[in-house]
């Protein structure tokens, strides 16, 4: 298990940015496959992007593709979620989550999670 915190969360009009963060603490995530997942009121949990521990492989949901950016930074023990050309329906708790071995994209697949930060978009 590894402790993990969001941050970078807040309101935004359509069309806008926001770059989520998720930093570990009390050990590094190099050796983590990483992923987002968001929750909108009164709907399940889905996948929005994952990296590999290597950052050499990315996956993203369709709904997200070219809007969204997953990235790592290994020495900083951080992963970002660049999100670009905001939606209404992109307003979700965005939640950070970690597993170690294997690949997944699937959040029972994912041993470690953050708290969540609130993404709210405006139209």
């Amino acid at each position: 298990q590894v402790q993990l915190v969001e941050s970078g969360g807040g309101l935004v009009q359509a069309g806008g940015s926001l770059r989520l963060s998720c930093a570990a603490s009390g050990r590094t995530l190099s050796t983590y496959n990483m992923g987002w997942f968001r929750q909108a009121p009164g709907k399940e949990r889905e996948f929005v992007a994952a990296i590999s521990w290597s950052g050499g492989n990315t996956n993203y949901a369709d709904s997200v593709k070219g809007r969204f950016t997953i990235s790592r930074d290994n020495a900083k023990i951080t992963v970002y979620l660049q999100m670009n050309s905001l939606k209404p329906e992109d307003t979700a708790v965005y939640y950070c989550a970690a597993r170690l071995g294997g690949w997944s994209l699937t959040s029972a697949g994912f041993g470690s999670w953050g708290q969540g930060t609130q993404v709210t978009v405006s139209s």
